[in-house]
């Protein structure tokens, strides 16, 4: 047997559906808006963790160029004094340094991530 409903059960439903609707299309603009306020913390924390790591690359660089600058310093000075001793230091020092790469520390991803995400980690170069 089939019920009747009534216009009042009808306009009832219709104002419970609707209500129920500006409820559920608040919650989820609140969702929005937290999940845009993450976002922006995310890229915030990005670009200056990207900009610590080029800064970083960039004082190693500027470092192994000073460093490199020495040691042929002392090649030259080695040279000029007919030092053969101070030469070889100075030849077995370049060769060292060019060996390295300052990307050997970045090679251990979880070391990074994890001193990326230390606001107190002393990068060493």
């Amino acid at each position: 047997m089939e019920k009747f409903i009534t216009p009042l059960q009808c306009l009832n439903d219709i104002v419970t559906s609707c209500t129920e609707y500006l409820k559920i299309q608040e919650q989820e603009k609140t969702k929005r808006q937290e999940i845009t306020t993450r976002e922006k913390i995310t890229i915030a924390e990005i670009q200056a963790k990207r900009d610590l790591l080029i800064n970083s690359l960039e004082c190693s660089f500027d470092e192994r160029a000073k460093n490199f600058n020495s040691l042929f310093q002392l090649v030259e000075r080695a040279i000029d004094n007919e030092d053969n001793q101070q030469l070889s230091l100075a030849l077995q020092g370049i060769i060292t340094l060019a060996q390295s790469s300052p990307f050997d520390s970045l090679t251990d991803l979880s070391r990074v991530k994890a001193a990326l995400d230390d606001p107190n980690h002393v990068w060493e170069l």
